[in-house]
């Protein structure tokens, strides 16, 4: 989970300052990034699915561990030495990491945006600090796990009913009760409850980011639902037209698509654009939120080809992409050279033989394979090659 989180949030472009670069004095935290790529197309659904997933997957474990260790947090005296100091300062970083990501990562998938500052920030510095002290502590535990690990066997346990389990002996390490009550469940059944929570989150959650018959059950499916409707606009958003305050005369027939290179610069209205050699890309989106659509079949000009407009013929740079969107988030963004020059990615202005509906973007809308949904940005009006916003 924790790589699949870094490469999320390299897809993000986060060293494009200053428009997509959500973590200030990062220093050497970024050394992992890198230009994302555009091959293959479902790498970020791939990536940003299991990232999702595992973690609500986790949650029983997380708790279960949570809970097997709770003596453990309080013993007394709090420190006896330093390298037992060091030991639970480890431990109060790696409990207050780990909700920490939990928490947050949560609130983010349901769109709860109630943090102090960027999310993308907060989780980034906590998962450093979480995944410090989880090393640390390991560390230091090693040998305690090889001795329990050795202790007994795995399927041993696992065969032991409720009338044949016992508690643990008493010992030194403050976790076992010295006067334990009789138990009521077997070590076995506590797994069992445990992986059996696991598995139905996997089942309800799973179909958002796998798509076909499985979205059907994916009852924790953040947006749109396990039905987002019907036609070919039928398929996942995460905000409406209206949510972010787009108004009719915003992308009505007034609208105009100005292209941007250096001195040169032309407007285009939407009727031009359709006049433009169209090309076509069968692609998804996937949201940071853990959800992907299927693949839509997306067709519109090619972003080099517009560049070609303005002069780049070749080896076009980056491009600063703006929304007639006016509050809000990721209204605007940035996408790298690589990413305009792939024929696949497209100022698309229809999906599945229609127009976009205004709640996909309607005029245009960009599409990248690879990228982030929400670097494809929607209601597009200015693209600026070379330049940044």
């Amino acid at each position: 989970m924790f790589v699949t989180g870094l490469l999320s949030y390299a897809a993000y472009n986060p060293d494009l300052s200053p428009v997509n670069d959500q973590t200030p004095d990062k220093g050497i935290l970024g050394f992992y990034l890198f230009s994302w790529p555009t091959h293959p197309y479902w790498l970020y659904r791939l990536l940003q699915g299991v990232h999702v997933t595992l973690g609500v997957v986790l949650i029983p474990i997380l708790l279960a561990k949570l809970w097997s260790v709770v003596p453990k947090l309080f013993s007394w005296p709090p420190v006896r030495s330093v390298s037992h100091a060091l030991e639970r300062l480890s431990v109060l970083l790696l409990v207050g990491g780990v909700l920490f990501e939990f928490i947050t990562g949560i609130l983010n998938i349901q769109l709860h945006y109630i943090f102090p500052g960027s999310f993308y920030t907060l989780h980034f510095y906590g998962a450093w600090v979480f995944i410090g002290a989880f090393v640390v502590h390991i560390a230091f535990r090693i040998p305690t796990m090889v001795r329990a690990l050795r202790s007994r066997r795995m399927r041993t346990e696992l065969r032991t009913p409720l009338e044949r389990t016992e508690p643990e002996p008493a010992d030194d390490t403050g976790l076992v009760s010295p006067r334990p009550a009789p138990p009521t469940m077997s070590r076995r059944g506590a797994l069992g409850m445990v992986g059996l929570g696991s598995a139905t989150l996997l089942v309800v959650t799973a179909g958002q980011s796998i798509g076909g018959p499985l979205r059907r059950v994916a009852l924790l499916a953040p947006h749109g639902g396990p039905n987002p409707g019907s036609g070919p606009g039928g398929f996942q958003i995460n905000k409406t037209a209206a949510d972010v305050g787009i108004q009719a005369r915003d992308i009505g027939p007034d609208w105009r698509l100005t292209v941007r290179a250096g001195n040169r610069q032309i407007v285009l209205t939407r009727a031009q654009v359709l006049a433009l050699p169209q090309h076509g890309a069968s692609l998804p989106i996937a949201c940071v939120e853990g959800w992907s659509t299927d693949n839509q079949d997306w067709s519109g000009v090619r972003l080099a080809d517009l560049a070609a407009l303005v002069g780049l013929h070749t080896s076009p740079p980056g491009v600063a992409v703006e929304s007639v969107q006016r509050g809000g988030a990721f209204r605007s963004t940035v996408l790298r050279d690589n990413q305009v020059r792939d024929s696949r990615s497209l100022l698309a202005l229809r999906v599945n033989g229609a127009d976009l509906t205004p709640d996909h973007g309607y005029p245009a809308r960009i599409i990248v394979p690879a990228n982030p949904g929400v670097h494809n940005t929607k209601w597009v009006t200015r693209l600026t090659f070379g330049g940044t916003l």
